[in-house]
Order: C-alpha cells, then sequence, then structure tokens
C-alpha cells in the first residue's frame, strides 16, 4: 500500500501564507512584552522593539522588592475570579434552565428584557452600583467586586440556549422516579450541562480577572487592589520604572495565556453554543 502524498494548490498556500503572518502580527505584541520583562529596563524604554530578551531576572526582582502588595493583588484577583465565576456557575444556570424548560406568565417577555439590558453601556450603571455599595459600606472591599458579578445576561443567555437542547423527557423521568425540583437540577440539569458551565466559567474567569474600569472606582487601599488597577498604579508620577511594569504586566497575563492554552477548546465551544437558536 502507496502512502498518500500531501498536495497543495495555489489557494492552500495562500491561505497558510496569510494565517502564518496574521498569527505573528497577533502574537507580536505578548511577545514584545515578555521580551521586555526578561530584559533589564530601568527609566526608559527601547525605542526599537526588543527581539532577543536577556532572559534575566533583574525587574521581577525589583517588582516583588519594591512593591509589597504585589502578592496581595495576585491574591485578591484569584479570589475575586474564583468566586464570581462559582456564582456565575449556579445562578446563571439556575436561570437558563427557568428560561428553558418552565412554563410561567411573561416567560418570553421577561427574557427578552433581560437580553435588552445588554444594550446598555455598563458605564451607566458604575454610578448607581457606587451608590448602593457605599450605603452597604462595601466600598474598598472585594465584595463591592464579587457581589455586583453574581449573575451575568451573557451567561443566562448561554446556558438557556445550551439546556433548551437537552430532552424534557429525562426531566420527566426525575419527577416520576421522585425527584424534587432541586433533584431534577442537581442530578440531571447541571450534570448535562457540564460542557456548556465550563464554557461559560471560562469565559466569566477571563472578563473577572481583566475587569479594570469598575475596580479603579471601588477599591482605594493599595493592599485592596486587584492586579489590573496594581498594574496601572505602579507607573510613577515624576519617573516610571518600566522594567517594572513590563514584568508586573507579563505576570499578570501569564495565567491567562496558560489559562487558554489549556482550555481553549472549551472557548470555541462556548461560542458555538452561543450560536444556537432557541
Amino acid at each position: 500500500m502507496t502512502p498518500r502524498r500531501l498536495t497543495f494548490n495555489g489557494w492552500q498556500i495562500a491561505a497558510w501564507f496569510v494565517l502564518i503572518v496574521t498569527t505573528i502580527i497577533a502574537l507580536f505584541p505578548m511577545y514584545w512584552l515578555f521580551a521586555n520583562a526578561f530584559t533589564p529596563i530601568l527609566a526608559t524604554p527601547p525605542l526599537t522593539p526588543i527581539i532577543i530578551p536577556a532572559f534575566r531576572l533583574d525587574n521581577f526582582e525589583r517588582l516583588l522588592v519594591n512593591n509589597k502588595f504585589y502578592l496581595n493583588w495576585m491574591l485578591n484577583s484569584l479570589i475575586v475570579a474564583f468566586v464570581v465565576t462559582a456564582f456565575h456557575a449556579i445562578f446563571d444556570t439556575l436561570a437558563g434552565y427557568a428560561f428553558a424548560k418552565k412554563q410561567f406568565p411573561g416567560r418570553n417577555l421577561l427574557f427578552v428584557l433581560i437580553l435588552s439590558t445588554l444594550m446598555i453601556p455598563i458605564h451607566v450603571t458604575f454610578i448607581p452600583l457606587y451608590i448602593i455599595n457605599r450605603q452597604l459600606g462595601l466600598i474598598d472591599s472585594l465584595w463591592a467586586l464579587i457581589l455586583p458579578g453574581t449573575a451575568w445576561v451573557f451567561g443566562i443567555f448561554l446556558m438557556r440556549q445550551y439546556i433548551q437542547t437537552l430532552p424534557s423527557e429525562l426531566i420527566d423521568a426525575a419527577r416520576i422516579d421522585g425527584a424534587s425540583e432541586w433533584g431534577v437540577f442537581r442530578h440531571v440539569i447541571f450534570p448535562l450541562s457540564t460542557p456548556a458551565v465550563a464554557a461559560l466559567a471560562i469565559f466569566t474567569f477571563v472578563r473577572s480577572w481583566n475587569d479594570f474600569l469598575w475596580p479603579v472606582i471601588a477599591l482605594n487601599k493599595p493592599q485592596n487592589y486587584t492586579l489590573t488597577v496594581g498594574v496601572a498604579n505602579l507607573q510613577g508620577e515624576f519617573m516610571t520604572d518600566w522594567g517594572i511594569i513590563f514584568s508586573g504586566a507579563a505576570l499578570a497575563a501569564l495565567p491567562m495565556v496558560i489559562f487558554f492554552l489549556l482550555f481553549q477548546k472549551y472557548f470555541l465551544e462556548g461560542v458555538r453554543m452561543g450560536a444556537l437558536k432557541g
């Protein structure tokens, strides 16, 4: 049996060339960030991009020595991202289940009203959100970042679209076996929705980790900053240590890079599920 020969026509070669060039252009800023992070830089960054890094840890050493709160920022970001992700996985799935499988008056109208909030710019909500958190005494605490993120309209939509594809006969069979409403959700809906929940968790974690506008408004004390706010405050008033900024940004981006490489298939699955028709 003769082995098959791979043949490429002109269009395939051109497509691969465009993909490779586009990938290089898209990844170069990230590479440039890490190259600068591993190259000793002080007051001013080089005018030309660093192609070959020096592979030295001077910037990281200065970052951890001169900024005693950096590990606090990392821990705060992890706490907020994980707690908000857990809330989304539970509450968005519960709401999606209700809109997908429950029959109640005004269900479609209520779902349309919830989706319509996606058209409201998030900046409009900052003033009432700040007033509410101030009255509750939550300003300058991580709860000010966690509680407003207990549910997400996109997450409700994603879970509703996915749960609609699940057979209703499984729910009826669970009820015949004596399962309560919570038992149906816990033993039938949630386990079968694991792919959608995983995609939602990834979207939520990345969104919470990269959030900047609301944390910079709600947090005042340096020890309470998240990574995005803390790295932004590394810039000095009279002189900026760019080596520290590059190393801080690189450490902040590293978890997201690893996260994406490990779970990229769930990103694509989440995009596909979000396009399913109801």
